[in-house]
């Protein structure tokens, strides 16, 4: 069954909480699994919402501070022992290979499974499945970080009018999905765009043409907004982003479900985050990420409806 969710590991900036476990996000998309900047801990959350290791396909990771990398040496391990039977690959940035390469060999372990290391140099395309296009987008933080963006290629919708105009039923309506075309009708005639589905993660940064090119038009964005306004000069001098500037890239990139997440411990009161973004303009869905949170992809919608995104 096709399932599209976001499940939410763990939301604290730099040190846990007694309720917000380090960062830790999984990527449900249909068969696929990535894992998103697994802090301290994340091995453990994952029991606790359900999450096996077989399910990861990706480990992505955006920059190497520890509540972003220190549960990698968990999560790696423990996909190796339980034998993953597909091979798993593994993004982050180049210039923190050796990060990796400790976190990887921690400790002793029997690594069984194939762990392919993908290191990320420069924006542009990581990979390209039948799914989607996996790409990266450096941002502006201390240490370098870069943020990813899933896009779904466009497809193509049948419509039912449309093909009993033209008399195609049946198993001649898979042939012209395969064929192109049947009995001099094209599939352009019978169909309407369908366009595929994006998502951003962007984690820790200052506001920086990364940002707004990774969350343009995304179905759903994940977005760091550690400080509240009133802190926006903190925020700036640490490389980070406050709840009204992440929910006004939301807002100018036309995002459609905007979640808030790794929150400063100075803040006890969550609904605050959720003030300001409003207040920012963000008219869309929005969530304010609690651990063990699942958030579902919206739904797709038809070209004719889709929101503008000039």
């Amino acid at each position: 069954m096709s399932v599209r969710e976001l499940v939410v590991l763990g939301t604290a900036s730099q040190v846990p909480t007694r309720h917000r476990n380090h960062n830790g996000y999984l990527l449900r998309w249909d068969g696929h699994g990535l894992l998103f900047d697994p802090g301290e801990g994340t091995q453990r959350q994952m029991l606790r919402a359900g999450v096996a290791a077989h399910d990861l396909n990706r480990i992505c990771v955006t920059h190497f501070h520890g509540d972003h990398s220190l549960g990698l040496a968990g999560v790696i391990q423990r996909i190796n022992l339980d034998q993953v039977p597909h091979q798993v690959t593994a993004h982050f940035p180049a210039s923190g290979r050796h990060f990796f390469e400790r976190l990887r060999y921690a400790t002793a372990y029997r690594e069984s499974v194939e762990l392919t290391e993908a290191p990320v140099a420069d924006d542009g395309v990581l990979a390209v499945t039948d799914a989607f296009t996996l790409e990266a987008r450096r941002l502006s933080h201390p240490v370098e970080s870069f943020g990813y963006r899933l896009v779904e290629p466009d497809g193509r919708r049948l419509l039912p009018e449309r093909l009993a105009a033209h008399g195609i039923t049946g198993p001649d309506v898979g042939r012209i999905q395969r064929e192109g075309s049947l009995g001099g009708v094209g599939l352009e005639e019978v169909s309407e765009v369908r366009r595929g589905q994006s998502f951003a993660f962007v984690m820790d940064t200052r506001l920086c043409d990364g940002v707004h090119a990774l969350a343009e038009g995304t179905d759903m964005l994940v977005i760091e907004s550690t400080f509240l306004d009133e802190d926006v000069r903190l925020a700036e001098d640490h490389g980070h982003l406050t709840a009204g500037q992440a929910a006004a890239v939301a807002r100018d990139a036309g995002v459609r479900h905007l979640v808030l997440t790794h929150f400063s411990q100075r803040y006890s009161d969550p609904s605050e985050f959720e003030r300001q973004a409003r207040a920012a303009g963000f008219a869309g869905e929005l969530s304010i990420a609690q651990d063990l949170m699942r958030v579902p992809v919206p739904k797709r919608q038809s070209t004719t409806h889709a929101p503008s995104q000039g």
